[in-house]
Formats: C-alpha cells, structure tokens, sequence
C-alpha cells in the first residue's frame, strides 16, 4: 500500500478515452490525487461510473463547466504550459476559492502581524492549519479547500510556527477549542505533528485550551495510518498522552459514503483510535451523485454509531468549486436529512444538519414551515459570528430550486436579522486591513 499521488494504476488505462481526456482537463483546474488503497479497496470497478467513491475522487467533464471545460481543453492542446496554468488560474479565480468571506472576516491579527495559518470565526473555536499538514492522501472533488492543493499560494492557508498562535491564543482566553485542519493533518509525520501539539502539553501552557480537535479523512482514505504504517504506535501514544494530560481529543472524520465504513482496515483504525480515549465524530456534506439518499445516510449513521463513533453533521456543499455538480436544493436536503434521520434510533440522532457553513454562520435549515397563510423556510444559527445569533429562529421565503443562503430571501423583513450587523463587520474588517497596508507600506 502507497499514500501519495496517483500512480498509473492497470484500471485508469482501461478507462474510456474520453473519461481519462475529461480527467487530465479537469485535474489542470481541480485539484486530483488518489492511492492505492482508495482504488484497490473502495472502488468497484465492475461498475465504475455509477460508484459513489470514483466519483468523489476521479474528476469527469462535468465537474466544470461547459465554458470553463472548453476553456481549459483548448489551452492544453496549444501545448504551451505556460498558457494553460494561465487559464487554469483565471479559472479558479471564477469558482469562488475562498467562499464565506475568510479571507477577509476569519484571519486574525497579533501585534500587527497578520496570522494567516489561523481562522478565528467562532468565539470559542480557532482553526489552524500547520503547513506541513496542507495536502491530503487523496483528494475530494467535491472539496472546498481545493485553493490549498492547488499552487494558489496568494489565497492558501498555512503558517509554519506555533509561537504565534500560542501567543494568540494566551491573549484570547475566549478560545477553549483548537481544530487542526487542512488539507489534512494527519499526513504529517510524527516529529512534525508532535511539535505542533507539545505547547499545549506544557504545564506552563498558559492558553485557555481545553478540546483538541483534529479535522481528517484520513481514516476513510488512508487507515493504515493507524495500523500497518511505521509510525501508528506512535501516533497512537501520543493521542493517549493527550487524553491523560485532561484535554479532550477529538477526531473529526470525514465519511462521506458507507462503503468507507466497511473495510477490515478501517474497522481496525477506528478500534485502535478509541482504545486511546479519544472520540471520533462523522460529519460530510451532502453531494448529488454520491450521497443525496436518505437510506445511505441512514445507513453511514447506523454503521458509525456501531463502532463506536457520533455522526455530528450533515453539511451543505459549499459554494465553491464544483458546486454546479455536486449541489442538492436546500429543501431536498431538509427532505433527506428528516428521512434518514425518521430511521435510526436515538444514538444515531446526535447528527445536525443540514448546515450550511456560510459567511454569518452555520446556518441549519429546519425545514418547510407555514407562518400565516405565507409558506416559508425555518432556519437557525447553530453557530455564528456574533453568539447572541444562536439558535434564534428565522424565515426565509420558500424557494424549492435555492441551494446555498444567498439565494434565499428574507420572509417578512427587508433583510435577515443579522444583516446590518454583518455588514458592520465586513466594513471593520475593510478598514482595519486598509491601516494595516498603510503601516506597511
């Protein structure tokens, strides 16, 4: 078994041709990369095209769209490189890279140091994004950190050193949770992890740190991470020591189907990981062509509650990248996710959603809703910008074809409730970061 790019695997070269064409021009835009465990021991290939996991990691046509596809196939065949990654670079730059304003809202500051490995979002959570962990064991088609992949290092998230999130996170005693994300952090090396972990396992460690959460896919992708590779005892001791020091370890993984689920490699990771203390928690989006079925959620819960993890989200694809492909209806998720959620039990039942991951919040669509004689759609906060935003119920005009928050309107009022202040935000965020230019410049 190999975790690293793609190598030229006997079932690509029976491909169609035209399927590996719309791979090589999709994968200049979209980041592709996949190993052998996720061929070998995912993918049906008996049935390649309907199968969930080929479509989650091989990109095809349709994953651009038509103008973009063109765009890019032209580029490649003039056979000058230079041109193409020019096209690809204005591409991207028309798919939103960076959706929900964090560039502008989530980057935080410390003695007038921009700290662009951090996004502080949330109160009490602080993601950071270690630059040693900025790739993954395969890649996602669907996956809104794709900019990280990709070279577009002007928009990338990554920083190197601790010693200023530590100080940032000493001066802001609010944060209580730290979530190391990605990319993936768990295709680190284990002296290079550990370095990142250690301050926090001071005893002098004077932050307010309390959860330690760990954003990976690296158990449905690579489990031999925590089983066969060189390194897995290791690993394995030093999530023990975290748990023993009194701080809550948390694995968010990411299982985006249930065929994920079902390998003896996977089963043998997750065992392993819980016999350390450490919790593990599911959550994925829900993808048109690889999940949008009430059974398979159902299913995928049932499956991670039986050994022995808590399904916690069901999340809105973002607005990023291929959402054109992967988008399910606002209403059709509340649909799905009620069905899938009529069929389990209470265990299963720890999940929420559908959320939307969005620029004042996560937003969890209730469902369809009647106010009057007026059909509307219930939402809520389950987590915003401002915590006084929390769980307050809101409508918004019923629109079955909406797929993401900007294209809902509001119900009964001119704007959402948390409009004006929003706004107030962003513009504080523009003239901080304007006299911040100055200084330097």
């Amino acid at each position: 078994m190999v975790a690293g790019q793609f190598p030229k695997h006997p079932q690509v070269g029976l491909l169609p041709e035209a399927a590996r064409n719309a791979i090589e021009v999709v994968g200049n835009v979209l980041p592709f990369k996949a190993n052998n465990y996720v061929v070998d021991e995912l993918i049906d290939w008996s049935n390649y095209e309907n199968d969930p996991i080929f479509n989650l990691i091989f990109p095809n046509r349709d994953m651009l769209l038509p103008g973009h596809y063109q765009e890019m196939e032209a580029a490649l065949q003039t056979g000058d490189r230079n041109h193409a990654k020019a096209v690809s670079h204005q591409i991207r730059l028309q798919l939103n890279p960076h959706p929900a304003a964090q560039v502008e809202l989530n980057v935080p500051s410390i003695d007038g140091v921009k700290l662009t490995g951090i996004q502080h979002k949330y109160r009490e959570t602080l993601l950071f994004f270690p630059s040693s962990g900025q790739t993954c064991h395969s890649y996602c088609t669907f996956c809104f950190r794709w900019p990280q992949f990709v070279g577009m290092n002007e928009i990338k998230f990554a920083m190197r050193e601790t010693e200023l999130l530590v100080r940032y996170l000493e001066a802001h005693q609010e944060v209580t949770d730290i979530l190391f994300t990605g990319g993936d952090p768990m295709i680190m090396k284990f002296e290079v992890f550990k370095q990142y972990i250690a301050p926090f396992l001071d005893r002098k460690n004077k932050t307010n740190i309390q959860s330690i959460r760990i954003g990976t896919k690296s158990l449905g992708f690579w489990p031999y991470k925590f089983t066969m590779d060189e390194e897995a005892d290791k690993f394995l001791e030093l999530f023990e020591e975290i748990v023993k020091s009194g701080i809550n370890l948390a694995f968010m993984a990411h299982f985006n189907h249930p065929s994920e689920l079902r390998t003896p490699a996977v089963h043998e990771a997750i065992r392993r990981l819980r016999n350390t203390g450490l919790q593990i928690r599911t959550q994925s989006p829900l993808l048109r062509h690889i999940n949008d079925d009430p059974i398979v959620w159902a299913e995928m819960w049932r499956e991670q509650v039986n050994q022995n993890c808590i399904p916690y989200y069901m999340f809105i694809a973002r607005n990023t990248g291929a959402k054109h492909y992967f988008e399910v209806p606002l209403v059709r998720a509340w649909q799905i996710f009620r069905e899938a959620y009529q069929q389990v039990s209470g265990l299963c039942r720890t999940v929420r959603g559908p959320s939307m991951s969005a620029t004042p919040g996560k937003i969890q669509i209730l469902g369809e809703a009647s106010v009057g004689e007026e059909k509307v759609l219930a939402l809520r906060f389950l987590q915003a910008r401002n915590p006084n935003w929390v769980g307050r119920p809101f409508f918004a005009k019923f629109d079955k074809t909406a797929s993401w928050l900007t294209d809902l309107s509001p119900a009964f009022d001119e704007e959402f409730f948390y409009a004006a202040e929003l706004r107030e935000m962003y513009a504080e965020a523009m003239l901080n970061q304007a006299n911040t230019n100055a200084i330097i410049n």
